[in-house]
């Protein structure tokens, strides 16, 4: 516990309504203290249970949204803190906050989906500490003396949108002077302070706001705004009417038939409501407490006619610093680059979610266990996702077994395809919790996350052994495997060509290997020596069950050589050789489509690189047919979707109950593309030392991408004439870089920037130090 809180969570005292459709109200609750003397600091720590947005004499406090986030609150409940010396004056002040159910309480999961997750009531926990320039403390909290009172807010939800009625207003509440007379009473709420901490991940805020880029007029009538590009956020609308009109804005990713595609967002309503109180010269407004995945807003019943500058969308997500970049001479490329961006932008908010637009948007652990050296390139999401995986670790430590929950922070899932009871084993998702602390490792330098996760880590690799037992093989019954392979029905997501059990074990041989390594790290003699010897024993039991020999796979499928190849799961040179030959022949079989699903995708274009078939790597991922990267580009996407086909070739909407349009997952190529495209990949944890290998092809002239490094920046950058590659390579202060060229022996650099040719003829290299 991080501080002795003297501060009571209230909530106010009136029965609550039967709940409606369009979720809960939420409330304002105020009160008013002094200031007796000179000021020299005053702190503001606060909480909720739900979401809060606080004000102090009028002005809302900081810029945080949906502020405290969502963790898993029974173990780790976060709380902000704010320097507010300048919002106090000497003499009667006002204390007010704004409360609304969040993740709390709010509706989460699918299938209906659950409220009260978390707790029956929503709540505010907050203390004001003020230092007076004569030495003497004073502590207002939240308690028994507050006020509570209905607002403007008549519904909210993450999930249903928010419902505000701007005739409800009440001007000046927050301000000292206000007559609070008629409001209601508060009551304490029982709460355990000991889960609480100061927060530990940046975060969410509005980043950025956009204009539409078209305005038109729907088959129905309504206004259809395009903002050209999926994003995640809420609209900001201004707007003059007579007092009483209702405007209903409503969000989609995608068009059909010229009007909002809603079927994808499930039981997400996605819809907001503004009514008009009437001022002449117009009003303002934007959501406090839900967020939408979307394109597309159509918007109904608005007075007169809707001028672009009327709506902007604002997008939100947890404020991380960008320290990634990629750009080639290929326009498409560049577009499925910025379209993971995007992804990642949408889905970094707070959680690392699955998807932000239906009634989902879940901290699903497949998808940033392969979507993470993609994100810690891009972003610094060392603070954020080291949160992420304290949650994960709380989640797991409920479990008698170890094994950690395939969503965190965990709830009840729902989930429509025949998961087992209880918390299951799932190969590529469980995973999450060895891969990302060591990914964090690797590209932060990052030995206390190894340390903290540690436990957690050695628990799930320990759970799989268990239930392997002497073969070393698992994977029976139900698993996600290499789901959304191309080849499954739109009602089978997990209908994979490659079985789950290959896909299981092969895990099992990577994530124990790691442990080993992680042991190693932290100077666990007996541990390292002990998974080593288990990963050892694994690997041979995978080629013993699925290798038939010479480096031939049981299973022919593009993600069975890749897993075998990117996990080191075949014996020597030569078997790597043939099943880079095999994984070649596959993939050219299929057009140079792809063949792989969440958990092949990520490696397939490595296995191909490393066994010598860069070429086949740049076919498959320049291919234009379905299912390919570039197919989405070409249908028109700006993020990357869940399914090669969200959007089929006829621009029909994909038929299947899961049909997202902003899920990063299949995005982690661009972690390939930072490291072989462009050649910029760390070489030791927290890029101490740069591998810089670019291998250009796919007919690209030029290529480049930049990384800050913990270092400073890191940068290379090559273009290709006449057969001539001239490579230029910033190397940060503290570091030094490998640089390993095609037809060139490998080099070192030192700090400083450094120019590079190479020829076709082999070992003929000049530098030029610049």
């Amino acid at each position: 516990m991080s501080h002795a809180w003297t501060a009571q969570v209230i909530t106010p005292a009136w029965p609550e309504e039967p709940l409606g459709t369009a979720g809960r109200p939420a409330t304002l609750l105020r009160e008013v203290f002094t200031v007796s003397g000179q000021l020299r600091r005053a702190e503001l720590r606060v909480t909720a249970l739900g979401v809060y947005e606080t004000y102090l004499n009028g002005a809302v406090v900081g810029d945080h949204v949906l502020a405290p986030g969502w963790t898993s609150y029974h173990h780790r409940h976060r709380y902000q803190s704010f320097d507010v010396t300048r919002m106090l004056c000497p003499g009667p002040n006002a204390w007010g906050a704004h409360l609304a159910d969040g993740w709390y309480r709010g509706l989460l999961g699918f299938n209906g989906g659950n409220r009260d997750i978390y707790g029956p009531h929503t709540g505010l926990l907050a203390e004001l500490s003020i230092e007076y320039v004569d030495g003497s403390v004073q502590t207002i909290t939240t308690g028994p003396g507050w006020r509570a009172a209905a607002g403007p807010v008549t519904a909210a939800g993450l999930y249903e949108g928010e419902v505000y009625d701007a005739r409800r207003e009440l001007p000046g509440w927050s301000e000292p002077g206000f007559d609070d007379t008629h409001w209601h009473p508060v009551r304490v709420v029982d709460f355990d302070t000991s889960v609480l901490f100061p927060a530990d991940s940046p975060p969410v805020r509005r980043i950025e706001r956009l204009a539409p880029v078209a305005v038109t007029t729907s088959p129905s009538g309504r206004a259809l705004v395009d903002f050209g590009q999926n994003l995640v956020g809420r609209l900001r609308i201004r707007v003059r009417g007579e007092a009483g009109r209702t405007v209903t804005l409503r969000h989609a990713e995608v068009l059909e038939d010229g009007e909002l595609c809603v079927r994808p967002l499930r039981g997400a309503m996605a819809t907001d409501r503004y009514t008009v109180r009437g001022d002449a010269d117009g009003e303002q407004w934007e959501p406090r407490f839900t967020f939408h995945g979307f394109r597309y807003a159509d918007i109904d019943n608005w007075p007169g006619e809707l001028a672009p500058g009327d709506v902007t969308a604002v997008v939100l997500h947890s404020d991380l610093r960008r320290t990634g970049w990629f750009e080639s001479s290929d326009p498409s490329l560049n577009r499925l680059h910025e379209n993971v961006v995007w992804g990642m932008r949408g889905n970094f908010l707070d959680v690392p979610t699955d998807c932000p637009q239906r009634d989902e948007r879940l901290g699903w652990s497949g998808d940033i266990q392969v979507f993470a050296p993609t994100a810690t390139f891009l972003y610094d999401t060392q603070d954020f996702l080291r949160s992420w995986l304290r949650d994960l670790a709380a989640d797991q430590s409920e479990d008698p077994d170890g094994i950690p929950p395939v969503i965190s922070p965990a709830i009840p899932l729902n989930i429509p395809v025949p998961m087992p009871p209880g918390n299951p084993p799932m190969a590529g998702w469980c995973d999450a919790a060895v891969i990302v602390p060591w990914v964090l490792h690797e590209r932060y330098g990052d030995t206390e996350v190894l340390r903290t996760q540690y436990p957690s880590t050695r628990a799930w690799v320990d759970a799989v052994d268990r239930i392997a037992g002497p073969t070393h093989v698992w994977g029976e019954g139900f698993q996600f495997g290499d789901w959304l392979d191309p080849t499954a029905s739109p009602d089978d997501p997990g209908g994979a060509t490659t079985s789950s059990q290959l896909v299981a074990t092969a895990y099992f041989a990577h994530s124990s290997r790691l442990l080993a390594r992680t042991a190693d790290v932290l100077g666990k003699k007996d541990d390292a020596e002990h998974y080593h010897a288990l990963s050892d024993a694994v690997r041979q039991a995978f080629r013993a069950r699925f290798h038939t020999g010479e480096g031939r796979l049981a299973q022919e499928t593009q993600t069975a050589y890749a897993l075998a190849l990117g996990f080191d799961l075949l014996q020597d040179d030569a078997e790597r050789t043939e099943a880079g030959n095999r994984l070649a022949a596959l993939v050219a079989e299929r057009g140079h489509r792809i063949g792989t699903g969440f958990l092949g995708t990520p490696l397939v274009c490595d296995a191909l690189t490393a066994t010598g078939h860069t070429d086949t790597a740049y076919r498959l991922l320049l291919e234009r047919s379905c299912p390919s990267w570039l197919y989405q580009v070409d249908m028109g996407a700006t993020t990357i979707w869940e399914r090669w086909d969200s959007l089929l070739p006829d621009g029909t909407v994909n038929p299947g109950e899961m049909t997202s349009f902003n899920h990063y997952a299949l995005g982690a190529i661009a972690d390939w593309l930072h490291r072989t495209v462009a050649g910029l990949a760390p070489a030791a944890p927290g890029y101490r030392r740069l591998l810089v290998r670019p291998r250009p092809g796919g007919g690209l002239t030029w290529a480049k991408a930049a990384h800050e490094t913990p270092y400073g920046r890191a940068e290379v950058a090559w273009r290709l004439t006449d057969g001539r590659l001239t490579v230029t390579v910033t190397v940060p202060q503290g570091t030094e870089a490998t640089v390993d060229l095609p037809g060139a022996e490998p080099t070192r650099a030192g700090p400083g920037i450094h120019t590079f040719h190479t020829f076709h003829a082999p070992h003929r290299t000049t530098e030029e130090q610049q």
